[in-house]
């Protein structure tokens, strides 16, 4: 290949990139991995990739790259992918409505304000992104913050997030987040850390944990994990200044789902072995990009991922055992006491489409008489939240406090959350 093409197709890749970036160029069977793989951090992180693509540009320029025909089109096709990644940022700078809506349309207008009642602890003023306390963003976790909350060795560790000034005795709110990985991962380090660090600065306690994972692990295994860490949460969190009345659960993906389905079964003996009688209740919960059907075989991406669950995760086949699947899907197990919901989702999710969120969204209000709330952000992909400086990572956090803040507000206050 000669020198003379190599600009050409490194601008085109660029120019792919960017398009995928603002639309993905594929939403159907297995193309949707590299996709995602692709487009999730142009689309968080466009500012990095612009900035990098116009130093090589300026190096490539000054060594004769862009010189003739081919070398004018490269640098054009460059120039419209620094138009794309622009326009990536801006969607993602301006995206905060879209989070906040929701919370004003279903909590009413005076959400934040009722909230602000909940916590009362001095509130950072940064720019877009969390990067006062991203930059030292673990500095909430002590070295003994770091617990084992059941049997199973390094996979059931949990990592405790509070300020080193929060009174042991202070009865904080509490939140559990659960990561995501596919069942496959779930490793707490370094997910949700924008979350985690806003929350504990602003007076909560906050566990990040591990769970046993597929393919080494087979469900439910991943679920009564997850209880389990909330009964260790009700019985030795007042220890680091928690409140064990006031648990809440936030995930997303694997751990959207997982936590949607611990909040909408709490004390279920089946999940529970060993520890039945222990109370794994919470009082709210936010599920983000989550998958809650387990069960629907049609579709967009149904089928592979009916064959991922029966291959890595359930390990049976769906027909002779759909119960087991019906009984794993969150959707099938909303009911009128469910506890408030905070549900987002991305409208380009490559991975998990954002179907799954609406359709949880509309069973759960159909059925709940407390808040659902449902936040669908445009032109987000699966897991919006997840890079530190990010502008939706910095709205996320600031959305599922506000919202969790004004249930603490309202139970402290002994005021009803009864969606009217």
């Amino acid at each position: 290949m000669s020198k003379r093409r190599y600009p050409l197709l490194r601008a085109v890749a660029e120019l792919v990139n960017a398009a995928n970036g603002v639309q993905p160029i594929a939403r159907e069977g297995y193309p949707t991995i590299g996709v995602f793989a692709f487009g999730w951090p142009t689309s968080e992180m466009s500012p990095v990739y612009m900035g990098v693509s116009m130093l090589d540009a300026l190096r490539r320029g000054l060594r004769g790259d862009f010189r003739g025909t081919r070398g004018r089109i490269a640098l054009g096709l460059t120039t419209i992918a620094w138009a794309l990644l622009y326009l990536i940022h801006h969607r993602n700078v301006s995206s905060q409505p879209y989070f906040e809506e929701p919370l004003r349309e279903t909590l009413g207008e005076d959400y934040e304000h009722v909230g602000s009642r909940s916590q009362p602890t001095r509130r950072r003023h940064t720019r877009i992104g969390i990067w006062p306390t991203e930059l030292v963003r673990r500095r909430y976790v002590e070295k003994a913050g770091t617990v084992q909350y059941g049997p199973h060795g390094r996979v059931n560790r949990a990592d405790i997030w509070r300020r080193a000034d929060l009174p042991r005795d202070g009865k904080a709110p509490v939140l559990l987040q659960v990561p995501g990985g596919a069942w496959s991962i779930g490793m707490r380090r370094p997910q949700s850390y924008a979350l985690l660090s806003h929350m504990a600065e602003r007076g909560w306690v906050c566990l990040s944990i591990d769970y046993r994972v597929s393919p080494k692990h087979t469900w439910p295994d991943h679920i009564v994990d997850v209880k389990r860490a909330l009964a260790w949460i009700k019985e030795n969190i007042a220890d680091y200044g928690g409140d064990p009345e006031f648990v809440a659960v936030t995930g997303g993906s694997a751990g959207g789902h997982l936590s949607s389905l611990a909040a909408l079964t709490p004390n279920d003996p089946q999940w529970q072995p060993g520890f039945e009688d222990a109370d794994t209740s919470v009082v709210a919960a936010v599920p983000i990009y989550g998958r809650y059907d387990w069960f629907t075989v049609t579709g967009s991406g149904r089928k592979e991922f009916i064959g991922f669950l029966q291959k890595f995760v359930v390990k049976k086949p769906f027909v002779q055992n759909r119960k087991t699947y019906l009984d794993a899907s969150s959707i099938t197990r909303v009911h009128p006491d469910a506890p408030p919901f905070f549900i987002l989702h991305g409208q380009d999710d490559a991975i998990i489409p954002v179907g799954e969120g609406r359709e949880f969204a509309e069973a759960l209000r159909e059925v709940s008489t407390s808040a659902v709330a449902y936040a669908e952000i445009p032109h987000a992909q699966h897991a919006f939240d997840f890079y530190y400086g990010s502008p939706r990572a910095h709205y996320t956090a600031q959305a599922v406090e506000k919202f969790l803040s004004w249930v603490h507000a309202k139970r402290k206050s002994a005021e009803p959350t009864i969606r009217t």
